[in-house]
């Protein structure tokens, strides 16, 4: 007879970051890996999110973030690999905000980005490529009704990399459905940001342990390098 044996809910006093740094230290930390062609797809880097000078909306973890994010999309580009960018915005009655446009209703609540706003724009540190392709969605997934999944099966992509913002949110939202569209997932540590570092690295913790690859952007630099 076999003896089921289970474990209770860990309560210590070890810190998200803290833990974080465990997970990623272990030795025999599990890896999907890279397969053979990636696409970069970089989360909300509009104004509303990236610049903390001028909206209390936006956030930054690494300031060097949108540096890094740059780099692998230009690298990637030159290999003819796709480079999406993505944007949150509605209209102008956020008829298309759905349920996650109710609980608030201030003018930085997230029903009131408007097309065509200076809270829509990409942020112009942002190197967006002729070619790179740019999509408005309305909730927190980069796939959801979006043409993102049409265009990776149509340049045979087997591998995501994630960059972005929220790490708790979109970012996070965007590596499940990845995962379970069956691509290799990538997050680069660096090229990603959230408002509160227990958020950030509660996340990256749990998106390493069961959803995709957290990585140092490094690791995407020397893959798309030795191609």
């Amino acid at each position: 007879m076999s003896t089921i044996v289970g474990t209770r809910m860990v309560s210590d006093h070890r810190t998200a970051r803290q833990i974080f740094e465990d997970v990623m230290a272990n030795p025999a930390r599990a890896k999907f890996g890279f397969g053979e062609r990636l696409a970069i797809v970089n989360v909300d880097f509009q104004n509303v999110y990236t610049r903390i000078d001028e909206f209390k909306t936006a956030y930054e973890t690494n300031p060097r973030q949108i540096e890094h994010v740059n780099t692998i999309s230009r690298l990637a580009r030159a290999q003819g690999m796709p480079v999406v960018w993505t944007r949150v915005a509605y209209h102008e009655n956020a008829a298309d905000a759905g349920v996650w446009g109710t609980r608030t209703n201030t003018p930085d609540s997230l029903q009131n980005i408007k097309h065509g706003s200076r809270r829509h724009a990409l942020d112009d540190r942002c190197e967006v490529g002729a070619d790179d392709m740019i999509y408005d969605k309305h909730m927190p997934s980069a796939f959801f009704e979006t043409p993102l999944q049409s265009l990776l099966v149509w340049h045979k992509v087997d591998t995501v990399v994630i960059t972005g913002g929220s790490t708790s949110g979109c970012v996070r939202a965007t590596a499940v459905d990845a995962l379970s569209r069956g691509y290799r997932t990538i997050v680069p540590i660096e090229t990603c940001a959230d408002k509160h570092e227990s958020y950030h690295f509660a996340n990256l913790t749990d998106l390493q342990l069961k959803y995709a690859d957290v990585e140092p952007v490094q690791a995407v630099i020397d893959w798309l390098e030795a191609r």
